[in-house]
């Protein structure tokens, strides 16, 4: 029997899972097993292969020592996961309390959208994203799982006025701005539009010519005209060039966003600034213009401006003719073209002008009625003696203009407005808009010309005045003031009267002074020139009076008895109706 110490028990023990090797065998099996597990770092992204699918979870093998679970959610954007297919994880821990490694699609697909993100960034990829909502200034644009902003401005090279369009909508953006601080990401889908319109701008500057005709899209509008994009370059179509007839904004005739065709009027040398023109693209209006309108024919249009010195009527859109403020009506005073019509306005006119070559047309309204000066009443109506009324239009330093009726005028020269007043111009008697009564003085149809009087409604004082102031006769008179000639003097009844220097020397031999009130002796009367020359030296000395006037005059009635005697009104019955005329017209 051999030694008991000998004996390996081990060989013949019952032995566990991973038991019977000796401590060799154990080494080298450890170092085969390690070398089939995958080295992990937790908070990395890496690959696995599903293995198993329940209700709740996907079962992932990641070549570590034990598999993953990772909630089925995760993947229900595919719809079609299976077994066998590889998926990338991201490793939260390798080692929870329960022992289990957890992982996460969710934080991979993050992980990778921010890589994919930034390198976008860095070498200017071009990326798709889906817009998932509008927000205040632009849009939110899903891109790997990042919602990223898109600025309005950045959406087109155009003005955006409706977001909403692009919503749900793919878009290819690039990445502008990364904010890591907030996780904040900035699109831009303009610059990749800008790109392509950099080609189309160069090849349409290139081949720009005057007169060419193009396609472009309304892009933006101003009172003064349009703006529009022909495909990366804009010009201006000014609000003139847009139709031949008048517009007083392009709204009313065109849209924002329209096609329209247009044609190069001009550019500048760096073909900066763009002319374009609409209207060209059609005939001229005046070329249709039917060929018997002519000078008399009478025409019908609509009021489309009015100015200061007239207005425009619009015969068909592009065609206008003038119509001066001195056409509207046969008065001879000019008034405000706004008196006569207003915009929008239709109404007949006459055509006075008309000049096809410069398509130029001038316009009556006054012609549409019979002009007052031709009407056969005329001659009767103002016939020389008859009395009229009419209201004061213009003042001048020789008279003021009366209008009787529409187109009738009369002047009033300043002598005949006042017997009695010195006037030296007509606004110390009268002032515009005043109405005046008057009587024809003298009427010519040929001239058109009508003198009127306002003072031969009354008779002539001067008729009584010559005999209260016969040569010879005494009055107390005023002097009202003195120069190097003389003195005007005030005499009864409101009439002034002259007194030269040497006929002022008193008896004392003073000289008479201004504010004295003396008498004085009528040397000279002229009713014709209403002028009186009196003396006071020649009321106490006989021999100052002219000597073909000392006989006296021809004794008249109511004159004084003698040439001494002062004459007074209770002495003159013919001057007392006279002088309470004269005492109302003074209070009025």
């Amino acid at each position: 029997m051999s030694n008991n110490e000998d004996f390996n028990w081990e060989k013949y023990e019952t032995k566990g899972f991973g038991e019977g090797y000796t401590k060799a065998e154990r080494a080298e099996m450890e170092k085969l097993y390690d070398e089939t597990l995958t080295e992990i770092t937790e908070k990395e992204v890496i690959k696995g292969t599903v293995v198993g699918i329940n209700d709740k979870d996907v079962i992932v093998n990641i070549g570590f020592k034990s598999d993953g679970l990772v909630p089925l959610n995760e993947f229900r954007d595919l719809e079609e996961l299976k077994i066998g297919d590889q998926v990338e994880l991201f490793i939260e821990e390798q080692e929870n309390s329960l022992g289990q490694l957890v992982l996460s699609r969710k934080k991979a697909k993050m992980v990778r959208a921010w890589q994919e993100i930034e390198d976008a960034l860095e070498f200017d990829n071009v990326i798709e994203g889906l817009v998932k909502r509008r927000t205040k200034g632009g849009l939110i644009v899903d891109i790997y799982g990042v919602e990223a902003f898109l600025p309005g401005s950045q959406i087109d090279v155009k003005p955006i006025r409706d977001f909403d369009i692009y919503v749900g909508k793919k878009m290819e953006v690039k990445v502008v701005k990364i904010n890591h601080a907030n996780d904040n990401v900035v699109v831009s889908h303009k610059v990749l539009i800008e790109k392509d319109l950099e080609k189309q701008k160069a090849e349409i500057l290139n081949n720009l010519e005057k007169g060419q005709v193009l396609e472009g899209v309304i892009k933006n509008m101003t009172n003064f005209g349009v703006f529009i994009d022909l495909g990366g370059v804009d010009g201006l179509l000014h609000i003139t060039d847009i139709s031949w007839g008048r517009i007083n904004h392009p709204e009313e005739v065109l849209n924002l966003d329209d096609k329209v065709q247009i044609v190069v009027l001009d550019f500048d040398d760096d073909k900066k600034r763009i002319s374009l023109g609409m209207k060209q693209l059609t005939p001229h209006p005046w070329d249709s213009l039917s060929a018997t309108l002519d000078v008399g024919s009478k025409v019908k249009g609509k009021i489309v401006n009015v100015a200061d010195y007239g207005a425009f009527l619009e015969l068909a859109p592009g065609v206008e003719g003038l119509i001066h403020v001195s056409e509207m009506s046969w008065s001879q005073h000019l008034r405000n073209p706004a008196d006569f019509v207003k915009v929008g306005d239709e109404i007949e006119a006459v055509v006075l002008t008309l000049d096809k070559d410069d398509r130029k047309m001038s316009l009556g309204i006054k012609q549409l009625t019979e002009d007052p000066w031709t009407k056969k009443e005329m001659g009767d109506k103002y016939a020389i003696g008859t009395k009229h009324k009419g209201i004061v239009r213009n003042l001048t330093n020789f008279g003021l203009f009366l209008e009787l009726e529409e187109g009738i005028d009369g002047l009033v020269h300043v002598s005949d407005l006042s017997w009695t007043k010195k006037i030296k111009h007509p606004s110390e008697f009268v002032k515009v808009s005043d109405e005046l009564d008057v009587v024809v003085l003298e009427l010519d149809l040929d001239n058109r010309r009508l003198a009127l009087g306002h003072k031969q409604l009354e008779e002539n004082p001067w008729d009584t005045f010559e005999s209260v102031f016969p040569v010879g006769s005494l009055h107390k008179c005023s002097i009202i003031s003195k120069n190097d000639k003389g003195a005007v003097l005030e005499l009864p009844y409101g009439l002034e009267g002259f007194a030269t220097t040497k006929n002022l020397e008193k008896e004392d031999g003073s000289q008479a002074e201004a504010g004295e009130s003396l008498d004085f002796r009528v040397v000279e009367f002229s009713k014709d020139d209403k002028r009186i020359v009196l003396s006071h030296t020649a009321s106490f000395k006989e021999e100052a009076m002219p000597k073909s006037k000392k006989s006296g005059t021809k004794k008249k009635t109511g004159a004084p008895d003698a040439p001494g005697e002062k004459s007074t009104l209770g002495d003159l019955d013919a001057l007392s109706a006279l002088k309470e005329k004269m005492d109302e017209d003074s209070k009025k």
